[in-house]
């Protein structure tokens, strides 16, 4: 889009009561401080968006004279067709007006939205209105012209193991949640790790405190031995023990059956010598023969049946006292000394034995957090190779997205991005000259790298609109820019004089 101001028309405008301003290709503002030229510029920028050239708000009431209202109109050539704007104010109150016609804000900012942005016109207009804007704005309004650099060309960049992980991981995951799950990963691996190497060097310690000293070949002979003699020493006592135990039931079923045959016996001299009662205990009279004889009888069958269960007892008490005559007690206290001797020496050689099961069990146990160390290794490595390979990625895709708007530029230099102490790629926007950043540069420094800045951007965007050089008599060689040119010079003691080249 090509914008050409073909006149500016100014009437109470601060220092200018009426001025008529009809530009060229080339249009030179001259006179002393004070004489209203950056005015002029300023006028537009009013009529446009009521700010100055910086896009600060400005006021235009007049300065050295009263007036009732300000008016500014300012007539264009947009692609070949003429577009005449005005901005009036009358007691504070704006109108404004598109090709004479009253219009409203609204549709006066809409229209001007038809071809360009505030901040971009006044980018291209003001070389020194880019670097007013806080870095952020200026990053975005420069790469809004340069495309990221895709995956692959940022893969071409990086060693084979790192493109080819990244490849497939992205599959799944953006760069960014990749590297919020693998920094999560690496911290609770880190922990894991270093307890991980703490439970093996704590494992690898008892091992060490606890290896047996006896070599095992040693001491399963010398138990072999002992227990062959305890064991010889145990079957006589376990036979002796078997014996005693047997004397020890006879004697005690033996006494059992004594004091019950004893029992029976008195039960039946009892009963044998029962009284036959001569009368009848109820009613007292003498008992029939008959009766007589029937109670003798009755006394005679208990004695018998007392008889009929002590028998039996005595003949078993006669059998138990002639298997107790068969039997003889053993003394077995000097073999069971012997075997508790053995004992004591067997029970050290076991232990130490036991030693041998205890440390191969810890043998285990440290193979395996050994193992298990390993693994967490593994994985923590695999985080931190992955973490790595974001950030070069990154750092590869800053390097590769830098050059890309580097190569817009001829003489500046833009930092994009900054690497931070970890390593890691921060956003930033910085325009140097010649190894200086912006604020460094003198004033024809500044000039220079603004009306470059303005050119890429004129370029890129396709919008060519007239650009406004102040204190030009600063700057003795430059590269003019695209489009029209206004420039503003000092020139002491004289009045503000204007010339537009056709």
């Amino acid at each position: 889009m090509q914008i050409e101001f073909k006149s500016l028309k100014l009437q109470n405008f601060k220092s200018h009561q009426d001025l008529t301003v009809n530009f060229g290709e080339r249009t030179v503002i001259t006179g002393d401080n004070a004489k209203g030229k950056s005015t002029i510029p300023e006028a537009i920028t009013w009529l446009l968006y009521g700010t100055d050239t910086l896009g600060s708000k400005l006021d235009p009431s007049p300065i050295t004279y009263e007036a009732d209202e300000t008016m500014v109109s300012l007539l264009m050539d947009i692609d070949g067709t003429e577009l005449l704007l005005g901005r009036e104010l009358k007691k504070g109150k704006a109108k404004y007006y598109i090709n004479e016609v009253p219009s409203k804000a609204t549709d006066f900012n809409e229209m001007l939205g038809q071809y360009f942005n505030k901040s971009m016109f006044l980018s291209l207009f003001n070389p020194n209105y880019f670097f007013t804007l806080k870095w952020t704005e200026q990053r975005e309004m420069i790469l809004q012209y340069v495309s990221a650099p895709s995956n692959k060309e940022v893969f071409k960049e990086l060693p084979e193991a790192q493109a080819k992980k990244l490849a497939e991981l992205l599959k799944k995951h953006s760069l960014d949640d990749l590297e919020k799950i693998h920094r999560t990963n690496k911290n609770k691996l880190d922990k894991q790790y270093i307890a991980a190497q703490s439970r093996t060097k704590t494992l690898k310690e008892q091992l060490e405190n606890n290896a047996p000293k006896v070599p095992l070949e040693s001491l399963q002979a010398e138990l072999s031995v002992l227990t062959k003699q305890r064991d010889e020493i145990e079957k006589v006592t376990d036979v002796a023990g078997d014996t005693n135990s047997r004397i020890n039931i006879i004697n005690s079923k033996i006494e059992s059956l004594t004091i019950q045959i004893e029992r029976g016996r008195e039960q039946h001299a009892k009963v044998k010598n029962t009284q036959i009662e001569q009368n009848c205990y109820a009613c007292g009279q003498e008992l029939t023969e008959e009766a007589k004889a029937e109670a003798l009888k009755s006394v005679d069958a208990n004695a018998k049946a007392i008889a009929r269960n002590v028998n039996p007892m005595i003949k078993e008490r006669k059998a138990l006292r002639e298997e107790l005559a068969t039997l003889e007690y053993i003394d077995v206290s000097e073999q069971l000394e012997k075997a508790r001797k053995l004992q004591e020496q067997i029970n050290p050689i076991e232990q130490e034995i036991n030693k041998y099961k205890h440390f191969e069990a810890m043998k285990e146990q440290l193979e395996e957090a050994q193992q298990a160390e390993k693994q967490i290794l593994v994985s923590l490595n695999e985080s931190i190779f992955i973490i790595d390979s974001i950030k070069d990625f990154r750092a590869k895709e800053a390097e590769l997205q830098a050059k890309k708007v580097q190569d817009l530029f001829e003489t500046l230099s833009i930092n994009l991005f900054e690497e931070l102490k970890n390593g890691e790629i921060k956003a930033t926007f910085e325009i140097e000259m010649d190894g200086k950043g912006y604020s460094k540069l003198s004033l024809s420094e500044s000039i220079r790298a603004g009306l470059e800045l303005r050119e890429v951007l004129s370029q890129q965007s396709n919008i060519n609109v007239p650009v406004f050089v102040d204190n030009a008599e600063s700057i003795t060689k430059f590269k003019e820019p695209t489009g029209q040119l206004i420039m503003a010079r000092v020139v002491a003691e004289q009045e503000l004089k204007i010339v537009g080249d056709k």
